[in-house]
């Protein structure tokens, strides 16, 4: 049975790094002595749920979980630092410490060590999520023990909900864009302008078309998106945002 340990200090655990070409020696007192601190702890780098959902959301969250007074956001997994450091340049993960737990030291002093033998993984971490104060646990969320990999209340959301039920989170953007186009260098600008962090996906000619097409009914670029909504071109945008 996984036991919530809130109330309880992190264990006093040493994590052997590689930055560059040097190997430095973290400690838990490093992560969390006089510091707020949100972990999530995951099953693996590089699998599904972890690459998909868990991790890109906490470092999107990211400013949100500052303005409420969080220092850092540590990712725990185990795996080496050398896998921890290929799966940060695949992420967007610029927000979020990865910490390598290879020896499972951690995960074991929190009692979240499980057997993941039948997926040929050996030992790994259950899935959750806590919010440190000074190396105390004040809360912690737990996935239900059933079958598979549950993802139910580790999440982002639902620690950045405890921490700060009315906080502001960061608009999701999108412009569709075509090469060499200077609508949409305009629109990106004028985003950046209103404060929005715009990701842009710029499409060639052989797929834009289509692509531009099926997701906003439109033929020309560049098509933006705001939180799920259509906006839709450049004008319409200097429409939106008047």
């Amino acid at each position: 049975m996984l036991q919530n340990r809130e109330g309880q200090r992190v264990p006093n655990v040493t994590f052997p790094v590689r930055q560059g070409n040097d190997w430095k020696q973290v400690t838990t007192d490093d992560l969390f002595k006089n510091k707020t601190v949100v972990v999530f702890s995951l099953p693996g780098a590089f699998t599904p749920t972890c690459s998909s959902t868990h991790l890109p959301r906490f470092n999107e969250l990211a400013p949100a979980f500052r303005e409420a007074g969080v220092d850092s956001i540590v990712c725990v997994s185990v795996n080496d630092t050398f896998v921890m450091n290929e799966w940060a340049k695949d992420q967007e993960s610029a927000n979020i410490t990865l910490l390598p737990d290879g020896n499972g030291d951690f995960t074991e002093g929190m009692g979240m060590l499980v057997d993941k033998r039948d997926l040929g993984f050996g030992k790994r971490s259950w899935r959750y999520s806590m919010l440190v104060k000074d190396g105390v646990i004040e809360k912690m969320f737990i996935e239900p023990q059933k079958q598979g990999d549950p993802f139910e209340v580790s999440d982002a959301d639902t620690m950045l909900a405890y921490i700060a039920p009315h906080a502001k989170k960061p608009d999701q953007v999108v412009v569709f864009s075509k090469p060499g186009c200077p609508f949409c260098v305009e629109a990106k600008a004028l985003l950046a302008d209103k404060g929005y962090d715009a990701l842009e996906i710029p499409l060639d000619h052989k797929v834009r078309g289509r692509v531009i097409g099926a997701v906003s009914g439109k033929a020309t670029a560049p098509q933006v998106f705001i939180n799920g909504k259509l906006i839709g071109g450049l004008e319409d945008l200097k429409a939106h945002l008047a």
